[in-house]
Formats: C-alpha cells, sequence, structure tokens
C-alpha cells in the first residue's frame, strides 16, 4: 500500500500563491508517475497537471497552464505543485495521485492514477 499526504493548503487572495507538497515513504516512488487533481463542492474531480517518472515531462490542464507548476524531489520522496495567480476558481480540494506501472493511460483521467492522498483544501477569495 502506498500512502501518500498532501500539505500547504490553505486560504489566500486571488492573485496569490500557494505551494502543496505531497509526501510518500513508498520505496520505489522514482518509478511512480505522479498527479494532482482537484474537486470543487458539487463538481467532478479534475485533472491539474502530472509528472513523469523520469520529471522530464509534464502535463497541465488548459485551465492551469502557464499558472501551475509540477516538480518532484527524489531525495525527499515528495511532488510539489507551485500555484501562482491563483484565481477563486481555483477553489477545490486538491489531491496527490500516484500511477505506477504498468502506467495508465490517459494521463489526465483519474482512472489511471492506483493511489491517493487524502486531500488539502485551497480557498481562494476574491
Amino acid at each position: 500500500q502506498v500512502q501518500l499526504i498532501e500539505s500547504g493548503g490553505g486560504l489566500v487572495q486571488a492573485g496569490g500563491s500557494l505551494r502543496l507538497s505531497c509526501a510518500t515513504s513508498a520505496r520505489t516512488f522514482s518509478n511512480y508517475v505522479m498527479g494532482w487533481f482537484r474537486q470543487a463542492p458539487g463538481k467532478e474531480r479534475e485533472f491539474v497537471a502530472r509528472i513523469s517518472w523520469t520529471g522530464g515531462n509534464t502535463y497541465y490542464a488548459d485551465s492551469v497552464k502557464g499558472r501551475f507548476t509540477i516538480s518532484r524531489n527524489y531525495a525527499k520522496k515528495t511532488v510539489d505543485l507551485q500555484m501562482n495567480m491563483l484565481k477563486p476558481e481555483d477553489t477545490a480540494v486538491y489531491y496527490c495521485a500516484a500511477d505506477i506501472p504498468p502506467y495508465g493511460s490517459p494521463p489526465y483521467s483519474s482512472t489511471s492514477y492506483d493511489y491517493w492522498g487524502q486531500g488539502t483544501q485551497v480557498t481562494v477569495s476574491s
């Protein structure tokens, strides 16, 4: 069982920044494709960003492209989501997810991921 623990959520004004972090103790973290999803009240969970197991490839939802950056640290076994220029519509619970080999497809589908964190709340005020 892979445990994922998110942190870094909170309340921020529109235009501000937050940095989310997802930590795991999994021994084979370096083989995982990692993703971030979010779910707003009354809405379905939606894809935010994904980073390959090498760290060399990233993929973003159009709604966050240019504002959010996903990165990973192999030594710390963490995946971060730097969120800049936040908007009220970014308000949601943000979830970290791990896709273990064999990797799922498509990369933006929640069904492609095998393990999930408990989520962290991000609230952006206008």
